[in-house]
């Protein structure tokens, strides 16, 4: 038998333009490179974990004690909350994209009994959930919600904060009230909203769960850390019930932090072996996120994203999104159906915009961690010649004017 030995992976700078992963800050990068080798035990990785740990709480603005990250993306954040929904739990569940639309699918998966997994073990139809499906493109409300609660009196109620599938921002004020209201206990897919949003969780007594991670608001790398942050309520839920599950279990991983009975304690006692690279570059991107602060961040994408949306409407596309971190368009009339061909076009060119991943086609163009004028203008110009490329009407003067004219000095950096 032989053995092809290929070629050194090289992979060329993008611009990461999409709804996330984002790019990843050169401080987190260094931080993450310059990391010693060193054992998962060692010292100075072990203080790591304790100080992401109290930087999460002040950044989730939360007493919560449950407060830590699961290793991986947030998926792993999201399954570790799921774990507590046992087999026949009464759910409700909001889908208004892609991913809610799979948080859906994983809360089907989670509550069906070993019946309904044999009827259909990809996709269980579990009797015990209900999903109430939002039309794409607009928002879950609070009078959905509360309606919704009030017919099913489920024992779990869940919704996405943002909406990266279809770029909406769906109503946390009226789902904690709807949950507190009608005795649910609310869960928050909060992925696209941490570190972009500025939020306390704490405010929002009616939701018991959050799963968050490392890749989009806080422009950590991907495999990293998900935060995660769990209220007595939930944890009193989880203790009662059990998890079908050793490495997502909330409550083993929290033992992993340091976590055990509801209080910090020296070190941790459940073993996974987790990385020093890793968590050297979480604390770096939770340290920036702090420093920066969560008021200015957030300004800072309201800001930028009202500019790019500005343009991309020059431009002739319609801006069906409500993101700060993200804009979702359709097409000038004269290139529908030809969204697919434009985002090839541009990916080609190291211009990493996204289709939508489920009907309607659309088009999205995210920022995070492109909060300067400097980063804005040059995915406007980028967007701008891949329409021309592709056939599109495009005034370079009229967006350049624009550009100049929504960048004052107040704004410029």
């Amino acid at each position: 038998m032989t053995f092809q030995i290929y070629a050194p992976l090289e992979i060329p700078e993008t611009l990461a333009a999409g709804p996330g992963p984002g790019n990843t800050d050169a401080r987190v990068l260094h931080a993450f490179s310059s990391a010693g080798v060193a054992d998962h035990m060692q010292g100075d990785v072990l203080r790591g974990m304790i100080e992401c740990k109290h930087m999460l709480r002040e950044i989730w603005g939360t007493d919560n004690t449950y407060t830590f990250a699961v290793a991986g993306t947030g998926w792993s954040g999201l399954d570790a909350m799921f774990s507590a929904v046992m087999p026949g739990d009464k759910v409700v569940a909001f889908s208004n994209g892609t991913f809610s639309g799979i948080d859906a699918l994983t809360l089907r998966i989670k509550a069906a009994t070993p019946l309904e997994h044999t009827a259909n073990p990809l996709d269980p139809q579990a009797a015990s959930v209900t999903v109430i499906e939002i039309p794409h493109g607009q928002t879950v409300t609070r009078e959905v919600v509360a309606a919704a609660l009030a017919e099913h009196k489920p024992k779990w109620a869940f919704m996405a904060h943002w909406e990266t599938g279809s770029g909406r921002v769906n109503d946390l004020r009226g789902f904690s009230d709807a949950c507190t209201q009608h005795n649910a206990m609310g869960l928050i897919d909060a992925v696209s909203s941490l570190g972009a949003e500025d939020f306390c969780i704490d405010d929002f007594p009616g939701i018991v769960g959050w799963a968050s991670c490392p890749q989009k608001g806080l422009c950590c790398l991907p495999l990293t850390y998900a935060p995660v942050s769990f209220t007595d309520a939930y944890i009193d839920s989880l203790k009662s019930s059990g998890a079908y599950s050793y490495v997502h279990n909330p409550i083993f991983e929290a033992r992993h932090w340091g976590i055990v009975d509801g209080k910090d304690v020296e070190k941790g006692t459940y073993h996974r072996t987790h990385s020093g690279y890793a968590v050297a570059a979480f604390h770096e991107a939770l340290r920036l996120t702090l420093q920066e602060g969560l008021t200015k961040r957030s300004s800072s994408y309201r800001t930028h994203e009202k500019v790019l949306r500005d343009a991309v409407t020059a431009l002739g596309c319609e801006v069906t999104s409500d993101m700060p971190s993200l804009v979702v368009l359709n097409l000038p009339p004269e290139l529908a159906g030809r969204e697919m061909e434009l985002v090839q076009n541009c990916r080609a060119r190291g211009f990493g915009i996204w289709p939508t991943l489920s009907a309607p086609v659309q088009v999205r163009i995210g920022i995070l961690n492109q909060l300067n004028r400097q980063a804005v203008s040059r995915i406007v110009r980028l967007f701008a010649e891949a329409l021309r490329e592709l056939g599109g009407r495009v005034d370079f003067e009229e967006i350049e004017a624009l550009l100049e004219s929504r960048y004052g000095t107040s704004i410029a950096a």
